[in-house]
């Protein structure tokens, strides 16, 4: 039986475009698997159920290294897992093909490729740790605005005090109790 063409496709967010991942490659594809979650590690669903599909003999496609991990660790145990079981891994953009029999050399061009994707994936979130502590000090509000004001939640601690129920509050204010409760945490 002739082993059959899977694709793996990633991006990060739902809001993003899959289009250019594996385009004009010249293969027509039995399975394609897409996630659109971040590669920071091996739980992603779609990943998850390309790993299970794919057989002896398969080649599993992807666009970029990249794209399947975004750590060594990671990268390394599934190129091994996959070649181990007789599939053959193909990275598009790099031009790379893993077989299981690979020299000293393909191992290193794998293993530095790896170290690149998990070196931006470090730079991505120092950019992102950068820009919130940039907009705190500017007063910015981070993350979602409370449900409820200072004044809302002083009142509620004072209803509380007389024996209201915070399923009662929480009815009253439009909240869940577990807005109620994380306000009084505050």
């Amino acid at each position: 039986m002739k082993g059959h063409h899977v694709a793996y496709i990633r991006v990060s967010s739902v809001d993003q475009n899959t289009d250019r991942q594996l385009v004009d490659v010249g293969i027509e594809f039995d399975e394609t698997f897409t996630d659109r979650v971040s590669g920071k590690n091996r739980n992603r669903p779609a990943l998850q159920e390309c790993l299970r599909h794919v057989r002896k003999g398969d080649w599993l496609h992807v666009h970029s290294i990249d794209r399947l991990a975004r750590n060594m660790v990671d990268l390394l145990d599934i190129v091994e897992e996959v070649t181990r079981r007789g599939v053959t891994l193909q990275f598009h953009k790099e031009k790379l093909t893993f077989t299981g029999e690979e020299t000293p050399f393909q191992r290193l061009q794998l293993q530095m490729m790896g170290a690149f994707a998990e070196f931006e994936r470090a730079m991505i979130n120092e950019r992102q740790r950068e820009g919130i502590e940039a907009a705190k000090r500017k007063g910015k509000q981070i993350g979602a605005k409370p449900k409820l004001s200072p004044g809302q939640v002083e009142e509620i601690r004072a209803l509380i005090a007389e024996g209201v129920s915070k399923k009662r509050l929480a009815e009253k204010y439009g909240v869940s109790r577990q807005t109620i409760y994380a306000s009084l945490d505050r």
